[in-house]
């Protein structure tokens, strides 16, 4: 489940969705709103090619496999309250949706119909939203002098989210408020995004999720196979799929390297006792004990050569070698 990607908007994290969702599959996709920023959109906002490709990629996903998509409407798409509801073979748009999965039901929608600011004051909300656009930009700035300092990511808009009182207040009556509407509609759990404030908890026995956004936090909820429900946030799940990269990479390393290794002892031990058997049939035992020596040292795996004393033994037979063929040569 993702939500609040706001698409049509500079600080949209839209690459990242898409890579996230193309390293994913599925049962169900739920767009859990604000996915198209039509606010934006009417005033400054671009659409661009990236933006496309996420639709793309979700189109591919319905047309090619099982994967059911519901897009709910939120607050800053809300021109698809034009077509509502629409229902396109798996793909459907619709203002809420009741999940059911492992005995449990789940009331699942958007969030700011619960917003009184949204809902009653909408002329402040949107003035909100430029006050929170431009804290955007400062952020976007702000943070690409910390990328250049080697620094990491901070999010200003969130820190001072969580020190204005008022914003706290603001978000915990938000939550109280949709766990009465879960309670209400005889659901064991609520799932809502529009705060851009990913949680995962209980409220008074209702189990309370939220997706998060793709502006900042780039978070997502997935229900496991079991039925556990968890937020994947998009850095850490990067950072773990790096590691697992470099993991299988040293791991084939290691095979290669053995398999290498057992290859040459292979031809080593092979080329030893073909040439010892030729030796042996002349008589010249010597030559055969002292090729082994020689071959293992240029091997430098058939046998390990570790003190000093076998590093003698070696030397001696060079000179035995070499005093051998004087010698013959000396007679002849």
């Amino acid at each position: 489940m993702l939500s609040d990607i706001h698409l049509g908007i500079q600080n949209s994290r839209v690459r990242e969705a898409v890579n996230f969702l193309r390293n994913h599959s599925c049962q169900k996709l739920i767009l859990n709103g604000d996915i198209i920023d039509g606010w934006q959109l009417r005033k400054s906002g671009q659409w661009k090619k990236h933006h496309t490709s996420f639709f793309k990629l979700i189109m591919k996903w319905v047309s090619k496999t099982d994967t059911e998509v519901i897009y709910l409407r939120g607050n800053h798409d809300d021109f698809l309250d034009e077509v509502l509801p629409l229902q396109l073979g798996n793909f459907s748009i619709q203002r809420y949706h009741i999940h059911e999965s492992f005995s449990k039901k789940y009331f699942v929608v958007h969030g700011d119909l619960f917003d009184s600011v949204t809902t009653n004051l909408k002329w402040i909300a949107k003035l909100g939203d430029v006050g929170y656009t431009f804290l955007l930009w400062v952020n976007r700035h702000y943070n690409n002098y910390r990328t250049r300092k080697g620094l990491p990511y901070y999010s200003l808009s969130q820190v001072i989210k969580h020190k204005v009182k008022q914003a706290v207040s603001f978000i915990s009556d938000y939550e109280s408020e949709l766990c009465s509407v879960a309670r209400n509609e005889n659901c064991d759990g609520i799932i809502c995004g529009h705060i851009h404030h990913p949680d995962n908890k209980y409220i008074d026995n209702i189990h309370y999720l939220n997706s998060g956004d793709w502006v900042e936090t780039m978070s997502a909820l997935v229900e496991t196979e079991e039925g556990e429900w968890k937020i994947i946030y998009y850095d850490q799940w990067q950072l773990e799929q790096a590691a697992n990269v470099e993991n299988n990479a040293d791991d084939e390393h290691m095979n290669d390297w053995e398999d290498e290794r057992a290859g040459n002892t292979d031809k080593a031990a092979h080329r030893i006792s073909m040439t010892n058997r030729e030796d042996e049939r002349a008589g010249n035992t010597d030559k055969a004990a002292h090729r082994i020596s020689m071959t293992n040292r240029e091997d430098g795996r058939a046998v390990n050569i570790d003190n000093a004393t076998e590093h003698d033994t070696v030397n001696d037979d060079w000179e035995e070698e070499l005093e051998y063929i004087l010698n013959t040569q000396h007679e002849k």
